[in-house]
């Protein structure tokens, strides 16, 4: 029987690196942990702002749902490792959480080092070891079983690899997207990666005017021509000196990304989403039947900030100074359709440097979704962003890394 430096090497410590180091090595296991940078977990230390987004307020369905037709994947890791499971993790580690409006979860302190320093809390008295400021350069298989792990430093060798190496997005962390070339290597397919959550660069000159200027909640669609939208989706939205950014611009983001023809595509706004358009043009026809005196956008801005109301006036070729009286039926119209169904021109997106995961990857078919093992080669393992996963903002792409580390874990 072949006699391994270690049992498991996995390589790249970020959240599902860490999470799958610490259960693994919980279990009696020989555990190394490489890392390439200097520090471990820097991903986590930037997320949410500084805040780290653990995960989001809802069931498995819900985590499930927020991967869209990749979601199916998830099913055993989250079963092994649920999203309230998750937060019991954290409390055990001194990480009090609280419960946002929007259902994202983060550490009541809102400090991300808080999250970081309890897993490595965890790591050290798991008996894992971590070896920073040493990359894996290359893994090949051996004649009599298991893997030779060649790092800048060293060969070793272990009965399993488990690649945790994330993808392309925040590269200045160091995910270069290592990882994939080790699953090419044996022989998997990647699907075509782009950046994904992440912010919208647009067209027209008028919106970068409008910065700093945030909208609660839009209704956010991607359109190609008169076609179905390619995406939708409804959340806050901010004006930023390069386009639109916030959770729903970022949620809607990789379509535009993975589109061959960017400039190509409108982004539909709907400032008002909760409020039909019938209900919204009888808003105006009362209040300017009522208060003629007043200007047109005063009016407008009880809906909406003042400043975007001044540009849908603009837009609609009407004078910013205009009083309310006599708003003829095709003005108000125009400002219907402004409010409700915007279109803005799309340049792109900032790509993978302000991107905050990255979209495709590891294929899916060629990983067993009940143990992260590969179907190409046996002993070998995937988990977090290396994967064709991404989710939505808000807490979903950490949970599917806590729960794929979690469950490789189990067959390390």
């Amino acid at each position: 029987m072949a006699v391994f430096d270690y049992d498991a090497i996995i390589c790249g410590a970020g959240a599902a690196g860490l999470m799958a180091a610490i259960h693994a090595a919980e279990r009696g296991r020989r555990v190394l942990l490489l890392e390439k940078g200097k520090k471990a977990g820097v991903k986590v230390l930037m997320s949410g702002g500084t805040r780290c987004n653990i995960t989001h307020h809802c069931d498995t369905r819900g985590i499930v749902a927020a991967f869209g037709s990749n979601g199916k994947f998830l099913h055993s890791a989250l079963a092994g490792f649920t999203p309230q499971q998750v937060v019991e993790f954290f409390h055990a580690e001194g990480v009090a959480t609280k419960v946002e409006d929007t259902g994202k979860i983060f550490p009541v302190s809102d400090r991300a080092l808080d999250v970081l320093t309890a897993l490595l809390r965890r790591l050290a008295r798991s008996g894992a070891q971590l070896s920073l400021n040493e990359p894996t350069i290359d893994v090949d298989t051996l004649s009599t079983g298991g893997f030779r792990v060649s790092t800048s430093r060293r060969q070793l060798t272990c009965e399993h690899v488990l690649i945790t190496t994330g993808g392309l997005s925040y590269p200045g962390c160091g995910t270069t997207g290592d990882g994939y070339g080790f699953a090419r290597k044996f022989g998997h397919t990647i699907v075509a990666t782009r950046p994904a959550l992440v912010p919208l660069t647009t067209q027209p000159l008028w919106v970068p005017d409008l910065k700093g200027i945030t909208v609660p909640k839009a209704g956010l669609k991607v359109t190609e021509g008169g076609s179905k939208p390619l995406t939708a989706r409804a959340g806050s939205v901010l004006f930023a000196h390069f386009g639109l950014t916030g959770p729903a611009p970022l949620d809607v983001s990789r379509a535009v990304s993975g589109h061959p023809q960017p400039t190509t595509l409108k982004l539909e706004v709907d400032f008002l989403p909760d409020t039909p358009e019938a209900e919204y043009e009888q808003f105006l026809q009362t209040e300017t039947t009522a208060h003629g005196k007043k200007q047109l956008a005063v009016v407008m801005a009880e809906r909406l900030p003042r400043r975007l109301c001044d540009q849908m006036l603009t837009l609609a070729g009407l004078p910013e100074a205009r009083t309310a009286a006599a708003l003829s039926k095709d003005d108000r119209k125009k400002l219907v359709t402004l409010a409700k169904r915007m279109p803005i021109p799309l340049k792109g997106t900032l790509g993978y440097e302000k991107a905050e995961v990255t979209a495709g990857g590891v294929c899916l078919d060629e990983v067993d979704s009940r143990t992260m093992q590969s179907k190409r080669q046996p002993g070998l393992f995937f988990a977090g962003e290396v994967l064709d996963l991404d989710g939505w903002i808000g807490g979903y792409n950490f949970q599917s890394a806590w729960s794929t580390g979690r469950l490789a874990a189990r067959f390390l």
